[in-house]
């Protein structure tokens, strides 16, 4: 079992920035492809960003391409979401995600093994 706790969100202006951290448990961590998920009051969870296991592929929804970027860091087992040009529509819970097996990135919810409790990012304008 993984578990995956997120830290780094809070309230920030619109157009400032916020860097969200996510740590893992256990040593499969460069197996897994992450994500970043988000779901705002009375909205669906939808996908932010992933990046694969080695680091190589990211994929980013559109809202979020060019403000925002996902990296990771096997050693520390920590994947992060640098979050710039924040919007109050950014404004969410912010969950991050596993995938196993050395899999592709995926922006769909349901292929996702493993999930972090949330933080949540408010955005003020």
């Amino acid at each position: 079992q993984v578990q995956l706790v997120e830290s780094g969100g809070g309230l920030v202006q619109a157009g400032g920035s916020l860097r969200l951290s996510c740590a893992a448990s256990g040593r499969s961590f460069s197996s897994y492809t992450m994500a970043w998920f988000r779901q705002a009051p009375g909205k669906e969870r939808e996908f932010v960003a992933a990046i694969r296991w080695n680091g190589g592929t990211t994929h980013y929804a559109d809202s979020v391409k060019g403000r925002f970027t996902i990296s990771r860091d096997n050693a520390k087992n920590t994947v992060f979401l640098q979050m710039n040009s924040l919007k109050p529509e950014d404004t969410a819970v912010y969950y991050c995600a596993a995938r196993r097996y050395y899999s592709d990135t995926s922006s769909s919810y349901s292929t996702y093994d493993y999930w972090g409790q949330g933080t949540q990012v408010t955005v003020s304008s």
